[in-house]
């Protein structure tokens, strides 16, 4: 008589870089792609639907819009910029929105995936906000001024210059966008690699695992990946205000007389 043994449970295949190349969902159309054009629908959306009845005594859809643009406006334009920074409010105000959808999206359910988690993405939007600051900086003080003020430091000493001129330069204009764009991405791919160790470790525990101890604890990993799921809302969050207020010192130190 053959008797059938019972295989035994596979172990458990940590997430990585691979679960982050998602499949063309049509064509070469991915859901990071789909996600960027969504969020900017839902922001339009949202800012036209705010301000469709104007009052004196706003409604709650035109006071959170005022709200929102007031924390971009008073809180980061205001004391970054200096007295030019009314004509940055919109670009800032779109941008904070902009990035802030997208990294929700890391935790609404049916998306569950941080379209900044993708670094092709956050490159592509620190190039762009790269490409204003110099444009900024270049109209205000001319190539050559701009390029003063962004490497020459006054007070310091001609020798010193030799050695911090050329920091200067690698730190404010070529690496500005590469930072800006790897914080971004680096705190959303981390932040849902996390979240997915605890969820798919918390469901391998219970369903496949064949320790009783396992299946004890799996409550406890679920757990945790609702802990961190907040955790995860709080850093979204401040990475996009983080993003804009970067944004937002930069343009203000190309516009500044000295550096």
């Amino acid at each position: 008589m053959t008797t059938l043994a019972t295989a035994p449970a596979p172990g458990f295949e940590a997430p990585g870089v691979a679960d982050f190349d998602l499949p063309p969902i049509f064509g070469p159309v991915t859901k990071p792609v789909v996600q960027l054009v969504l969020a900017a629908i839902i922001i339009y959306v949202a800012f036209r639907y705010s301000v469709r009845k104007p009052a004196l005594v706003p409604s709650k859809s035109q006071f959170l819009g005022e709200s929102f643009h007031g924390i971009v406006r008073n809180n980061i334009a205001r004391d970054m910029i200096g007295p030019e920074f009314l004509k940055y409010v919109p670009f800032l105000t779109a941008l904070f929105a902009f990035i802030l959808v997208n990294n929700l999206f890391g935790i609404i359910p049916l998306f569950q995936f941080p379209t900044f988690s993708h670094p092709g993405v956050p490159y592509a939007l620190a190039a762009m906000v790269w490409l204003l600051f110099t444009y900024v900086g270049v109209r205000h003080h001319g190539f050559l001024g701009y390029l003063r003020v962004s490497t020459w430091p006054p007070g310091v000493p001609w020798w010193v210059r030799i050695i911090l001129t050329p920091i200067e330069f690698i730190s404010n204009i070529l690496l500005r966008p590469v930072t800006l764009s790897l914080r971004l991405f680096g705190n959303m791919f981390a932040g849902h690699l996390l979240l997915l160790v605890f969820i798919l470790g918390g469901e391998y525990m219970l369903f496949v695992a064949d320790s009783i101890t396992l299946k004890v604890l799996s409550p406890f990993a679920f757990g945790m990946g609702i802990v961190f799921t907040f955790f995860e809302a709080f850093i979204q969050v401040v990475q996009a205000y983080i993003f804009v207020m970067l944004t937002a010192s930069y343009i203000g130190t190309v516009l500044a007389d000295d550096h």
